[in-house]
């Protein structure tokens, strides 16, 4: 009897591609890179369809010839046999399948309400994780909560987690109608005003504590930030993330003491993190003295980064134009981006990646704390997703070019072509033809949500199926692999064959990182965006303007706006409203403006809005002088 030898080396791993063919044992992929690899099946293996949040798993193990038809896209792991005389051996344990031909939506995550959902489980398990069974008592919330959704009884709530909640269950109000998520928002708002805001009557503007420390004695209100890269400053990214749940729950209710908050806040950034003379925003000021410029800031003295230019629009201001229409929110938006295309893309280097990290002069900063010369590449794509949408508003050639410019780099450098999914740190320039990851090669799950909405985008406004293309891929990854389907929401982090990595604080569903935001935010945008650029469905949303709202006046009455983002002008129109159950003819289709009631009630209002014309925006494109 012969022996047979036992292959030298063997690991898991997740291939991730197209079918080509199927042949019972043999299942031929091309790969998300475009490179083949053939699986081994055997009688063990296992298969499931791409599942929602809260939906029951769906086996096709007995029907896999059903399901593996040439370009389904499949996630396949197990493991990998080195060594042997045939070169390496890939054998299936499980498969996903993630779409494929033959059904009106052949990827699932398309499907209408398929992202409204994933936020209605999303909301449902933060909100019984702090608050239980009865309305939302802020004062029993905590910015930790661990895997399954327990938090501790002492600890900390900090302003920016509280406000990211409150962003989740405003949006899940605004896709649902469901007013127990607009109650919560609405206590959360009142909680971080009565709580967390200080208003600086010399000054006239509103500045945020970090958070408060709750402990068996008491509690103590944390002034300045507690963590190490900022600590004892006023970093602008805390500032800008305190009003991210603030604007959204504005933008339902127009609640004037929402808007003064967001103003005097909004009057901090211009008249004490602003560069008057060369433009932008430093990124701490000192809390005392407010400067940017104090010796007490350390490495952080008289710098500029890109959250503090570049996450005011995302995180408050792009909602704030939305619903105020004004011109002066509109400039501070393209003063912004103009910072964003004329500063941070690499000139003449090596680099495709932007620069985050700015001296007082612009000049790049290439060995501050962490970041090095590394590349977040969830940032630029970020910041491809965005300035797409400051195209629809101010459109300019730069904003497209820079735009299309990093979205055709990105995949071949910052997406796993072999797995799928999208990588979290990476160095700048290239080593040996190729960028080294900066220090691992796991996938956190925010990163995942801009490269959809970035892909998303560009589709919208280019048309290009290999846009389209990578937006599936990305949100099939992200469905097959970051939600939590036994103990509810989403994981942090996964390695790179998408294993969820449950070590430290990655092992949490709330912390310093991790609250409600991009997730709500995920849901909302691809819903809108697939639904009304790419696939010509309509879509409902929900607002419930309260009878002293600050809100534009437009002959003699309040204006709602509801425009969902900033789309390609002309493609999307206001189709019907309804005003507590009742038709409401009011309303300008074009601008998406709901004339209010004069009432002294506070109205519900939901509208209907549709696609106006398909295929990628045409508007023409200006060049301008920004601020």
């Amino acid at each position: 009897m012969n022996a047979v030898s036992t292959p030298v080396a063997s690991f898991s791993d997740t291939m991730a591609g197209y079918v080509q063919e199927f042949r019972g044992d043999r299942l031929v992929l091309r790969t998300l890179g475009g490179a083949p690899v053939t699986l081994e099946v055997t009688a063990a293996t296992s298969a499931q369809r791409l599942r929602n949040l809260g939906e029951p798993y769906h086996d096709v193990t007995g029907r896999l010839a059903e399901h593996l038809v040439p370009s389904a896209l499949v996630f396949g792991y197990g493991p990998v046999y080195q060594g042997g005389p045939d070169g390496p051996r890939c054998q299936v344990d499980h498969l996903v399948v993630a779409g494929g031909p033959g059904t009106p939506y052949p990827h699932p995550h398309e499907e209408p309400g398929w992202w409204t959902d994933q936020l209605r489980r999303l909301a449902g398990f933060y909100h019984r994780s702090q608050f239980g069974g009865g309305p939302a008592d802020f004062g029993q919330y905590r910015t930790e909560l661990r895997g399954g959704g327990e938090k501790p009884a002492y600890g900390v709530q900090e302003t920016d987690t509280i406000s990211r909640l409150v962003y989740g269950m405003a949006t899940t109000y605004l896709l649902t109608g469901d007013e127990t998520y607009l109650d919560t928002a609405e206590r959360g708002s009142r909680y971080l005003h009565d709580h967390l805001r200080f208003h600086d009557r010399a000054e006239d503007v509103v500045y945020w504590y970090h958070g408060i420390e709750k402990h068996p004695l008491g509690e103590r209100k944390l002034f300045a930030s507690e963590f190490g890269d900022e600590h004892r400053s006023l970093p602008a990214y805390e500032q800008i993330y305190a009003l991210v749940g603030l604007a959204q729950t504005y933008r339902i209710t127009g609640d004037p003491r929402i808007r003064a908050d967001i103003d005097g806040t909004v009057r901090l950034f211009e008249r004490f993190y602003a560069d008057r003379r060369l433009g932008g925003y430093y990124s701490h000021i000192d809390p005392v003295t407010l400067s940017p410029h104090a010796d007490t800031l350390g490495p952080n003295r008289s710098r500029k980064n890109w959250n503090s230019v570049g996450d005011h629009a995302p995180a408050y201001l792009i909602n704030l134009y939305l619903a105020t229409g004004d011109e002066r929110h509109l400039r501070m938006l393209e003063h912004t981006f103009d910072m964003i295309v004329e500063h941070m893309p690499e000139r003449g280097g090596t680099s495709p990646f932007v620069n985050e990290r700015f001296h007082a002069d612009w000049t790049p900063d290439h060995h501050w704390g962490w970041q090095r010369n590394h590349a977040v590449v969830g940032h630029n794509l970020k910041i491809v997703w965005n300035l797409l949408r400051m195209q629809a508003a101010r459109p300019k050639r730069e904003y497209r070019a820079l735009a299309e410019r990093l979205g055709a780099l990105l995949p071949d450098i910052g997406r796993d072509g072999q797995r799928g999914g999208w990588y979290d740190l990476m160095e700048r320039e290239p080593r040996d033809g190729r960028h080294a990851f900066a220090h691992h090669d796991r996938k956190a799950w925010w990163q995942q949500e801009q490269a959809i909405l970035a892909y998303l985008l560009l589709t919208a406004h280019t048309g290009d199926d290999g846009h389209l293309r990578h937006a599936r891929e990305a949100a099939a990854f992200y469905n097959a692999f970051f939600l939590d389907h036994d103990a509810g929401a989403v994981h942090f982090t996964v390695l790179a064959q998408g294993i969820p990595y449950a070590v430290g604080d990655e092992r949490l569903k709330g912390s310093h990182a991790m609250s409600m935001y991009h997730k709500a935010e995920l849901c909302y945008l691809a819903e809108v965006y697939q639904r009304l650029l790419l696939q010509g469905e309509p879509l409902e949303l929900w607002y419930k303007p309260r009878p002293d709202a600050a809100l534009p006046r437009g002959g003699g009455r309040r204006v709602l706006r509801v425009a969902p983002d900033l789309l390609p002008p002309g493609r999307v129109l206001l189709d019907r409203v309804l005003v507590d159950g009742e038709p409401w003819s009011d309303f300008d289709a074009e601008a998406m403006a709901v004339r209010l009631p004069d009432t002294a009630g506070r109205p519900t209002v939901r509208v209907r809005l549709r696609p106006a014309a398909p295929g990628p925006a045409s508007a023409p494109v200006r060049k301008g002088p920004g601020r």
